[in-house]
């Protein structure tokens, strides 16, 4: 076996009883180096190490796949385990999209958002408050308030970042805020809260193999999981792009119908990731948030 990083092989052995015996790297996140590891019984799994001075990552990763699999409804890679420097899951084989495995999955996340959460802003059980969402800071405060949720722990931690690095003008934030103090009159805005994946662009929608009949299925995976409104999960997965995405909002609809005009809010909803984008990526990202909050604007 090729030089194993150092701990992994314990980790795997400790959350998996088995021995590994290849270890091969993986492309990974933006945060974190990853691994496919082949067990000494035949299986595999996937390892991912924990991200630098990001403290409690895989904490709130494990937590919110075990919420999220609690559900029963979208599939999650199995957790065999975390701890400060390892999280170790099942490791699911990539599969071409299809068009009834994209159906599955819009059902499959209809549910997942009707089996609902405590609160807005409620981290998983055994979740962290201060959290992560991909290679940003995250707080989760519960709160059953809905706007003034999106508003103070989804928009303004964001708006402040960005304005202090002088990357938002502050006469840009200022057409966010309008935004955001209008939030109480949409419709759909007294949803109760919903379970969700929380960063569910498509680079998060995995296309698999199901090992029991080799069939497509999609597994969602680096969640992160808390207490929102549904049309967040929605929104962001409309942002980048995502295969079949039409027959997966169909396939939604047709298991959980949502509010009246939806489609007119996905700007809004888009405020949180182009926001976190902003931050960690720069203007262009920062620009595309200050445009959905001017297109929000003219359609509340």
């Amino acid at each position: 076996m090729k030089r194993v990083p150092e701990g992994l092989a314990e980790a795997v052995a400790g959350f998996t009883g088995a021995r590994p015996e290849t270890v091969r790297p993986l492309g990974g996140g933006d945060a974190s180096a990853a691994y496919e590891v082949t067990l000494d019984n035949g299986e595999n799994v996937f390892a991912k190490a924990a991200p630098e001075n990001m403290p409690r990552a895989l904490d709130a990763e494990a937590a919110s796949l075990r919420w999220l699999a609690e559900s029963r409804t979208v599939r999650v890679p199995l957790v065999h385990g975390a701890d400060e420097r390892w999280l170790i899951t099942e490791h699911v084989e990539s599969a071409a999209p299809t068009r009834e495995a994209a159906a599955d999955f819009g059902r499959e996340l209809a549910r997942l958002h009707s089996s609902g959460a405590e609160a807005h802003g409620c981290p998983p059980p055994g979740g962290p408050r201060d959290a992560w969402i991909g290679l940003a800071p995250m707080r989760n405060e519960a709160s059953h308030d809905w706007p003034e949720f999106y508003r103070s722990l989804r928009v303004e931690p964001y708006v402040r970042s960005l304005v202090d690095s002088g990357t938002l003008r502050p006469s840009e934030s200022g057409t966010i805020t309008e935004v955001c103090e209008r939030l109480d009159d949409l419709p759909g805005a007294d949803e109760p809260p919903s379970r969700l994946h929380g960063d569910l662009w498509s680079g998060n929608v995995h296309w698999g193999s199901d090992p029991r009949d080799g069939g497509t299925r999609v597994w969602t995976i680096d969640p992160a999981a808390h207490g929102g409104h549904r049309e967040t999960d929605l929104a962001m997965l409309r942002l980048f792009g995502c295969p079949q995405l039409d027959t997966v909002l169909d396939a939604y609809e047709g298991e959980a119908p949502l509010a009246e005009g939806w489609r007119s809010r996905v700007g809004l909803h888009q405020l949180f990731p182009l926001l976190v984008h902003g931050v960690l990526f720069g203007r262009g990202f920062a620009a595309r948030a200050v445009t959905a909050a001017q297109e929000a604007l003219r359609t509340l």
